[in-house]
């Protein structure tokens, strides 16, 4: 029952709902409105270009605001009522990836966290739980599995859980597998054709290889620190594309690339002081015309190789500005060829366009 002197409160509730309920808000990336930022910069032929970035609630946004009053007294309100409200924010992203809708999830170790920018419905939601009474501690490797009749599951390799973490669609826990052969998942690649998903147990030092059911098929690597082809130190990211397994074998700054079997097809990377070396990959991840794309945490940038692993382009440096990372993460590709990257200590998700071109 509603107190007397609270009347005043729930009507003013109510007219913002329905006065919200008209129009959801929209998903708008270019937040600062920044146009015509492109790698490399002139006179070289840009190919790729800035689209914006993911940080959180802000980027949902009303096209037009027709209850602006409302929503200000009723900001008001529930500044008197509960104190300042505090918006949702990305805080530590780690990788995420994108469904054929659009819909973009995000993992997030600090808030320990699946985020879910839904372009569709016009709303963030944020997945916590990881199974009945049990939330996610530390998210990181994430895929999406198209079903038939537009129906999807979402995987999630928790560290600290030591599982892969099966959610439907609506972020809905259904179901674990792994627990008793996973140390500490991290990376997640799918091949799309077996089903079989391989995650990187970078505790062992292996790629452990699950069929779509969830039953362990396979063990990649020696089981111990090993600098050997085929074999791993401190494997993180993965990616799957035209039939190969990309792995960031992140202690032995490299990446290693597997086919879809388990077998060593060629490597490439080293240790170093120079722009296109790496220290300590992280993300990797493929667009349609084979481009690789793996993030070099320790230099803070997201360098672009071909096939063969010769260096096309680096893009970044330290910072906080634009076109600047601090310690990223992972990195992703969508239907449109477009790469996201996990900036983590900067709380936000980039997101480029590939222009195409040689």
């Amino acid at each position: 029952m509603i107190d007397k002197p609270h009347h005043w409160l729930a009507a003013l509730l109510c007219l913002f709902i329905v006065g919200c309920a008209s129009a959801p808000p929209v998903l708008k990336l270019d937040l600062h409105e920044v146009q015509g930022y492109v790698w490399p910069s002139e006179p070289e032929v840009a190919r790729y270009q800035y689209v914006g970035q993911l940080t959180g609630e802000e980027n949902f946004i009303k096209e037009v605001d027709d209850v602006s009053m409302t929503r200000k007294v009723f900001e008001w309100v529930v500044g008197i009522v509960a104190g300042e409200m505090i918006p949702t924010v990305l805080q530590r992203p780690q990788s995420g990836a994108v469904d054929s809708d659009g819909r973009i999830y995000v993992t997030d170790v600090s808030r320990a966290a699946v985020y879910v920018f839904d372009g569709v419905a016009g709303k963030l939601d944020v997945w916590e739980m990881a199974g009945e009474q049990l939330r996610f501690k530390t998210p990181i490797g994430l895929v999406v599995v198209e079903r038939e009749a537009g129906e999807r599951e979402i995987l999630v390799a928790d560290a600290d859980l030591k599982r892969i973490v099966r959610l439907d669609q609506n972020g809905k826990p259904i179901g674990h597998f792994g627990l008793d052969v996973l140390s500490r998942p991290t990376g997640l690649a799918r091949d799309p054709e077996s089903g079989h998903l391989f995650v990187a147990d970078t505790y062992t030092h292996e790629i452990k290889v699950f069929s779509a059911e969830g039953v362990l098929l396979n063990t990649l690597g020696a089981g111990a620190r090993s600098a050997g082809l085929g074999e791993f130190n401190a494997p993180t990211h993965l990616s799957f594309a035209a039939g190969q397994l990309y792995v960031t074998d992140t202690l032995n700054s490299r990446v290693q690339v597997l086919s879809g079997a388990g077998e060593f097809v060629r490597t490439f990377g080293r240790r170093g002081l120079f722009v296109g070396d790496l220290p300590r990959p992280k993300g990797v991840a493929v667009d349609k015309e084979g481009n690789v794309y793996v993030v070099e945490s320790y230099y803070d940038h997201l360098l672009v190789f071909n096939q063969e692993g010769s260096l096309l382009l680096p893009i970044g440096g330290s910072g906080s500005g634009l076109g600047e990372f601090y310690l990223p993460a992972g990195v992703w590709t969508d239907h449109r060829d477009r790469i996201y990257v996990a900036d983590s200590f900067n709380g936000r998700v980039v997101i480029l366009q590939y222009l195409g071109g040689a």
